[in-house]
């Protein structure tokens, strides 16, 4: 795993590129987990699946988007992703905004009961 890596209980994710500006990450989520359904308030985030199947929850809205197409995050808006599908779930995040760390994750509802 390289300095760049992180591994979470739902897969794990590489930084791709950042600045003051932005942060990339590309996001491997497992068969069957999903992440924490959160918001942030600091950041935007613009996702593209590479490959599976995402489901994804937005403002208690669920959908699902495959390879190829996208999913838009504002600023403060709840949202959540999940890998129901038969192969690993893919995609790029491009956060924007002004401050990009891991603490301004505000966590509405967790699965592995992190805060």
């Amino acid at each position: 795993m390289s300095a760049d890596e992180s591994v979470r209980p739902w897969g794990r994710y590489e930084v791709l590129q950042e600045s003051d500006r932005h942060k990339v990450k590309c996001i491997y989520v497992k068969q069957g987990f999903r992440l924490s359904y959160q918001r942030h308030q600091k950041r935007a985030e613009h996702w593209f699946i590479v490959s599976g199947v995402a489901t994804v929850v937005l403002d208690d809205q669920t959908f699902t988007r495959v390879a190829g197409e996208t999913v838009d995050i504002a600023i403060g808006q709840p949202h959540r992703v999940g890998n129901d599908g038969s192969e690993e779930l893919v995609f790029i995040e491009v956060q924007t905004g002004t401050y990009f760390g891991e603490d301004d994750i505000e966590r509405i509802e967790d699965d592995f009961s992190r805060q």
